[in-house]
């Protein structure tokens, strides 16, 4: 096996803790862990006795008890929780493909999406989405791409770099579709409940589909990196006892701490989600006037759910752009040539509180760039 470079990850392994201003991150505003036991009455005491013994492989059962409660047909042994979404995507391509299948890949994405897979020896076929049509994905586009050696498809919605949400309609005719045709759907819900209306969110695949495997993460909505917890929730008992195999070559079982405090944000993700979705609108209040500003310079399709969009420039070529703010003004921003994009795009973040003052920098570049 053989991956190439993870552009995303070394671009931040390069700036994201030595720059002053993080304009392009891709999670929401985090807390202490002292904010978080504060959620509940006892949990600092229980957090200080909790035993750091081995973990359950599969997770500890509250935790998955917890994160079933998101779906509406899926059950606590219908989950199983690892370190992040990262290993998760990698242990469902290794446990689900075989070299020489095909699989169709949402596109632009996050690049471990596409490259564990080749890495595997699987061909691969992007399905693109298109900014001329606000990001969308054509399904038109997809039943062309199916071969016969199609094994799944992945996508991502709320999806990242964009914001684009699937109508819901098109979600139900995709999984419907896949499932027809015995074709695994790895869908990346990762930002789910980050939709700026609730009457948006989308069911999960997994609860569509025996064919569907859903991705959560604590990562992005909830706001809680540091935990490092993801999982995959699927009714496919075949997939899921795969990947539970191959966790035991990985990291085997997840940090209790990190569960313990899992279960806490899961039990009162309602606070966690508020409070992030209103740091989300006012900063898209200030965006929305600063690309009015500036709309000769950028312009972008406004997203509908989650706390980063992709946004093109109109004069300059982005990888200068992006560098000559980071160097002038400590402005992070991500080019898009790190997901693949040949389009002038660069990635915008703005679920933290930090923004506004990342923004009236990002202002100062411009105006000194046009003087």
């Amino acid at each position: 096996m053989e991956l190439p470079v993870f552009k995303l990850e070394r671009y931040f392994a390069r700036y994201e803790f030595k720059v002053r201003h993080l304009l392009c991150s891709s999670d929401c505003e985090s807390v202490t862990i002292k904010d978080l036991l504060a959620f509940e009455a006892g949990a600092g005491d229980a957090f200080e006795n909790l035993w750091l013994g081995y973990t359950e492989s599969q997770g500890a059962p509250a935790l998955r008890q917890a994160i079933s409660r998101l779906y509406d047909t899926i059950g606590p042994d219908q989950v199983l929780v690892h370190s992040g979404a990262e290993e998760a995507i990698f242990l469902f391509m290794h446990a689900a493909l075989s070299p020489g299948d095909h699989l169709i890949v949402h596109w632009p994405c996050y690049q471990s999406l596409h490259e564990v897979a080749r890495s595997i020896g699987c061909e691969v076929t992007f399905w693109e989405a298109r900014e001329e049509q606000g990001w969308s994905l054509d399904p038109d586009d997809l039943a062309d791409r199916i071969r016969p050696r199609t094994r799944a498809v992945i996508i991502n919605t709320p999806h990242n770099p964009t914001g684009w949400l699937m109508p819901r309609d098109e979600f139900v005719r995709l999984n419907r579709m896949l499932d027809e045709r015995g074709i695994l759907l790895f869908s990346d819900e990762v930002y789910r409940e980050s939709e700026y209306s609730a009457d948006d969110r989308l069911p999960a695949a997994c609860d569509l589909s025996h064919h569907a495997v859903s991705l959560g993460v604590m990562s992005k909505t909830y706001g809680l990196p540091g935990l490092r917890i993801g999982w995959i929730a699927t009714g496919n008992p075949e997939i899921a006892n795969r990947m539970a195999a191959l966790k035991d070559y990985t990291t085997i079982c997840n940090s209790g701490p990190s569960e313990f405090l899992a279960e806490i944000a899961l039990r009162h993700r309602d606070r966690l989600i508020r409070r992030n979705r209103e740091i989300i609108t006012t900063n898209l209040t200030i965006l929305d006037d600063f690309f009015q500003r500036h709309s000769t310079l950028f312009s972008w399709v406004r997203p509908m759910a989650g706390p980063i969009a992709f946004v093109h420039l109109s004069d300059g070529e982005v990888d200068t752009f992006c560098h000559e703010l980071v160097n002038r003004n400590g402005v992070l921003l991500l080019p898009g040539n790190l997901y693949g994009d040949r389009g002038n795009h660069f990635r915008i973040g703005f679920g933290r509180r930090g923004m506004p003052a990342a923004v009236a920098a990002l202002e100062r570049f411009v105006g000194s760039r046009n003087s």
